[in-house]
């Protein structure tokens, strides 16, 4: 059975090693991880999904500004792979955007694989011309709309916008040795 529930401070070990497992190395470079860097997921919005008592699947949103107008950037959001095409991944991304829903948020966006983003209403169409500070694929910048037309207008660069960790500690001290 499993558990969605919010991520809590005893939680950091095992989402950065699921993570590590996940994306490897390569997720300290890309854009978004620039965005995310040294700031706080938005209030909330940081879920795990816990199993037989261990962490197996994580998300969270943060606040940025999408051109004007205020949004959620979705990310990461990891599986244990082992777990792959049991619904785990489904069902935390539908109880994280319902929560977000709920919390008034009106739009998210997100750099990831078009089809799956899709099934949860996630398309290219509604980024518009916002752009990312730095390289990523453009096929794979999707938004969705929490609230119709929320992104309507939304044009130029996306910044961070949320809480910043008083003194953020670089991402490797997260690491957990295998």
């Amino acid at each position: 059975m499993i558990q969605i529930r919010d991520e809590r401070a005893t939680d950091v070990a095992a989402r950065e090693h699921l993570l590590d497992v996940c994306f490897g190395e390569a997720r300290f470079t890309k854009t978004c991880e620039r965005l995310r860097e040294g700031r706080f997921p938005a209030e909330g919005l940081a879920l795990v999904v816990e199993m037989d008592g261990r962490l197996v699947a994580t998300v969270r949103l943060w606040h940025v500004d999408a051109g004007g107008i205020p949004a959620l950037m979705l990310g990461p959001i990891a599986v244990e792979p082992g777990l792959h095409g049991l619904g785990i991944g489904h069902k935390l991304m539908r109880a994280v955007l319902a929560r977000a829903a709920s919390l008034g948020h009106r739009a998210v966006i997100l750099v990831g694989d078009a089809p799956y983003y899709a099934r949860f209403g996630f398309t290219r169409e509604r980024v518009g011309t916002l752009s990312l500070p730095g390289p990523y694929a453009p096929e794979r910048f999707l938004a969705l709309d929490l609230v119709p037309g929320a992104l309507d207008g939304a044009t130029g660069m996306v910044r961070a916008t949320g809480q910043v960790v008083a003194s953020a500690p670089p991402a490797e001290a997260f690491r957990v040795a295998a």
